[in-house]
């Protein structure tokens, strides 16, 4: 049902997509979301992200399963890159395939939701000064995330 994937390699959308739904007539929609490396105004010269290698796949799974147990999914994949991350290469790749197009959609916004405040990721922004700063949890992630209970 859930193809869980932490990475160093980058991933190919369409490919995913396609391995998703090969062989498939059932699916109606696909919801995806790909998350980017952003300069943040070009201070930012990358981005080093930091996991908890089998701790992290199974926080991404209980993840997917309660997308699954929300909403009719004939499938999902979620791939989240580790390493080091220039700005423009990316980072994360969310799909649901569902029979339905809001199924899809709603549980495509909630796995990225729940992503971004569960799953047990570090980051670290580079600058261009040779200095670093982890990133600090963000207000409008837990907002997001909260309106799904």
């Amino acid at each position: 049902m859930a193809y869980i994937k932490v990475q160093t390699e980058d991933f190919d959308t369409g490919a995913e997509i396609a391995k998703l739904t090969a062989g498939r007539t059932d699916v109606g929609g696909i919801g995806c979301f790909v998350g980017v490396v952003r300069d943040n105004g070009s201070t930012v010269t990358g981005m080093t992200l930091e996991h908890y290698p089998g701790m992290t796949e199974r926080a991404i799974t209980r993840i997917a399963e309660q997308a699954a147990e929300r909403w009719p999914l004939l499938g999902c994949t979620v791939i989240h890159r580790v390493g080091t991350l220039r700005p423009g290469e990316n980072i994360v790749l969310v799909i649901a395939a569902s029979s339905h197009r809001q199924a899809a959609l709603d549980a495509t916004e909630f796995l990225i939701d729940w992503l971004k405040t569960k799953a047990p990721f570090w980051k670290r922004e580079d600058f261009a000064n040779g200095e670093g700063a982890w990133v600090d949890a963000r207000e409008d992630d837990d907002i997001a995330a909260s309106r799904w209970g």
